[in-house]
């Protein structure tokens, strides 16, 4: 059998041995949703080191950054009413959760020029769990 302390299959998180390999067709019996427990704790990351200059809920204002509602799949640099620097305009990033992962870890050193004046976070487990909020709460 398949044994991995965490093994994901889509938005799925299973922990315990498994009897499929992660590439298996069907999940097994005993995984969760990944975005309850994940998204919970993301939407404290968020509330604490994100909500201060964004909002995420449709139609929500523009603060000093951008709402960012429907991020997912988007173009940097393309929510309609939000003035954004030009470097964040030309990165062409398209967001997902493998480029927030990596820009989440150092916003400057990602998109040079922008003017998110955000430090970063450092540890990988509250990324994945900001972004799994966010995927949740944006859609």
């Amino acid at each position: 059998p398949y044994s991995a302390a965490t093994a994901h299959f889509g938005s799925l998180n299973c922990s315990e041995s498994q009897t499929q390999p992660p590439n298996a067709l069907l999940a097994p019996k005993n995984c969760a949703p990944r975005s309850t427990k994940m998204s919970a704790k993301g939407a404290k990351i968020f509330k604490t080191k994100c909500s201060q200059c964004h909002t995420i809920e449709a139609g929500g204002a523009h603060k000093q950054g951008p709402n960012l509602h429907g991020l997912f799949g988007r173009q940097s640099g393309q929510a309609g009413g939000y003035s954004y620097s030009e470097a964040n305009k030309k990165s062409g990033i398209i967001w997902g959760e493998d480029t927030l992962f990596d820009y989440l870890l150092a916003p400057k050193k990602y998109i040079k020029g922008t003017k998110m004046v955000f430090a970063g976070i450092k540890k990988p487990k509250e990324r994945n769990e900001l972004i799994a909020y966010m995927k949740e709460a944006s859609a």
